[in-house]
């Protein structure tokens, strides 16, 4: 995976649950290019929705691999859901949860939340949900054999191997 839309894995309850986060700073290269204008603004940068999506994809792909101790490749297969009520700008930072809802041999369904963290008074830290994403997971050496995949997990390479190391989660 080229690039990674979670920077960190807050909980993992194997089989069942997931929360991970994405920190946005101005460094991040689509901020150049989204905007968000208004009336009264030239432009706010914003992270595209799309980009959402796959950080909601990656953190649940994880938690549907992890189940399988990642012996399976598992790929995003359809959206099902995908409802953003707001914009995010830089700054932010947007905790990912997934939940799995049906786990089989051929695959998984997950729902999601996703919030934005914000800071209260005193540091209080609170989230604000400002969307929901279900997705459907494929095991594609199930569902597509025979087509020559390689060996490798190409999907949990190393990258992800290392959110895993730094965020404590045992595979």
């Amino acid at each position: 995976m080229r690039w990674s839309w979670i920077d960190r894995i807050l909980e993992l309850e194997p089989g069942r649950r997931i929360v991970a986060i994405k920190n946005l700073s101005f460094a991040e290269e689509f901020f150049d290019d989204h905007f968000r204008k208004t009336a009264t603004t030239p432009g706010i940068p914003i992270m595209p929705a799309s980009l959402i999506i796959e950080g909601m994809a990656q953190t649940a792909g994880v938690l549907v691999g992890h189940a399988e101790r990642f012996r399976e490749k598992v790929i995003l297969a359809k959206i099902g859901v995908a409802e953003l009520d707001e914009d995010i700008e830089p700054g932010r930072t947007i905790r990912f949860t997934a939940t799995i809802d049906r786990l089989d041999r051929q695959g998984a369904a997950t729902s999601g939340v996703v919030e934005v963290v914000e800071i209260g008074p005193a540091g209080a830290m609170q989230t604000r949900r400002i969307g929901r994403i279900d997705l459907i997971f494929s095991h594609i050496d199930q569902n597509m054999a025979g087509l020559g995949f390689p060996e490798h997990n190409f999907v949990f390479g190393e990258s992800f191997q290392t959110l895993l190391r730094i965020s404590d989660v045992a595979w």
